[in-house]
């Protein structure tokens, strides 16, 4: 099957080249021609300054995250980050393709014909992703600035919470999604991977979890069991909410830690887990600073391209 798709696409392969002439070349001003095909590529180059040409949709929010939608006006669309559409991609005439094995390991070979491919284990790993993109489009200056002043923060978040909460640092943390029929608790990927950066710990009864648990009862609910509890929802779905409700109006639920304490939190679905890059990561730690009352180093949540370092032209 992959072969047969492959000459079909052929033709698109040719007509881009065909029609690539010399002043669509890039040039030193130029920026590179991107095409992201997760949510954490089209994130980290929004932050390098660079504007793709083609990106995927997003997963909430359609077609665009609110908080890149000013960044990717007019951009081009390539489908969805499970199944990009490959002829779009080709007509796009990229310079790099950037990808993950996660999602894209079926049709790499596709992608390798239309221009320089790069790809990243997961889609989850904001900074592997932000060194991809940043070497692919040679900012790899403003990668490690953009790097650097995420790890002062994370020093900073880390120093002041440890002084608020004293004995009762390191807290237990579980991160947990309400879909329609059931509850998910993530232990790992890119929430799960930025609270253990800032020194959170996971639930005990987590610890021999990989990515989490899919909890289908409110039996389940004592493995919620954790100092501080944050919530995604997605909005405007009435039967996400309905379920939480029923869930937080259990017996069991009321009996939880974070809840008697007061310690459950709403978070954002898109900078906690959708958006994937350094932007929404700085995001998530804005909502931090946030929820424990701290004052951040920094400003808080910064526009699109506050964080990017820019570059005087040199033409």
């Amino acid at each position: 099957m992959l072969l047969i798709f492959c000459s079909t696409l052929l033709p698109f392969f040719a007509i881009a080249n065909e029609v690539a002439t010399t002043a669509d070349l890039p040039t030193q001003c130029d920026q590179p021609r991107l095409v992201t095909l997760y949510q954490g590529a089209t994130d980290s180059a929004v932050a390098l300054g660079i504007t793709p040409v083609g990106v995927v949709d997003a997963w909430l929010e359609k077609p665009t995250y609110r908080y890149l939608r000013d960044a990717l006006t007019n951009v081009e669309h390539v489908g969805l980050e499970t199944q990009p559409n490959l002829e779009k991609v080709a007509w796009l005439n990229p310079d790099a393709i950037i990808a993950s094995h996660f999602r894209h390991e079926r049709i790499a070979p596709l992608l390798s014909a239309m221009a320089t491919s790069v790809y990243a284990n997961t889609v989850y790993d904001f900074k592997t992703t932000l060194a991809l993109v940043a070497e692919a489009s040679e900012r790899e200056q403003q990668a490690q600035a953009l790097l650097q002043r995420w790890e002062t923060r994370v020093a900073d978040f880390r120093q002041q919470i440890a002084d608020q909460l004293g004995g009762q640092w390191p807290q237990k943390v579980a991160v947990v999604r309400f879909k329609s029929d059931h509850v998910r608790i993530y232990t790992s990927g890119f929430a799960g991977s930025i609270l253990d950066e800032l020194g959170f710990e996971q639930p005990e009864t987590l610890a021999s979890q990989d990515w989490g648990m899919k909890l289908a009862s409110t039996e389940n609910i004592p493995v919620l069991e954790a100092d501080v509890i944050f919530v995604l929802l997605e909005p405007d779905d009435p039967a996400i909410a309905a379920n939480y409700q029923h869930w937080a109006s259990h017996p069991l639920w009321q009996q939880l830690t974070a809840v008697q304490r007061g310690q459950v939190f709403e978070a954002d679905p898109v900078s906690w887990m959708m958006g994937g890059g350094i932007l929404a990561a700085n995001a998530m730690l804005d909502d931090l600073y946030r929820y424990y009352q701290l004052t951040p180093a920094t400003d808080g949540h910064l526009p699109h391209c506050a964080l990017c370092i820019q570059e005087p032209p040199s033409c």
